[in-house]
């Protein structure tokens, strides 16, 4: 299993962030690890939409439809799966004054069978993408 959670101060409004992080296809450009990652149909973003991610991490590539499991207006959870994993990225954005919000980005992977023996390394591998995150995440919020 691996865990791991980074808080970090964004200079744009809570609001705008969360409109944006609501779309997971944006993962592209704040996930470090996301090669693709795109909308399985054309329905609005809502609570039951299914993204196509395509990740590559250390080498390794995978794919994960990824749903989103929670979304409110300060909350947004995603949970992917493959037979291998189930990624949750649970993210929670509190305003901090009017132009600025915290963001908390909490990555939780649960392997599956044989891919278990993995953990160890893992969570040493994803602690330290973990600390690239709230860097790529505010240049980018900070930028759109």
């Amino acid at each position: 299993m691996v865990d791991v959670s980074r808080t970090f101060t964004v200079q744009r409004p809570r609001d705008e962030i969360v409109a944006y992080m609501r779309d997971f296809a944006n993962a592209v450009d704040w996930d470090p690890g996301t090669q693709r990652c795109e909308q399985i149909g054309t329905d609005p973003i809502a609570v039951g939409t299914r993204w196509h991610n395509e990740t590559k991490l250390y080498g390794i590539s995978t794919t994960l439809v990824y749903e989103l499991t929670r979304d409110d207006p300060d909350h947004l959870v995603f949970t992917g799966r493959n037979k291998t994993a189930t990624s949750v990225d649970d993210m929670t954005f509190r305003a901090h004054g009017e132009s600025e919000a915290v963001v908390t980005y909490h990555a939780h992977v649960d392997f599956h069978g044989v891919a278990k023996i993995a953990d160890p390394i893992a969570q040493l591998a994803f602690g330290r993408l973990a600390d690239t995150v709230p860097k790529q995440m505010s240049r980018v919020l900070t930028a759109m």
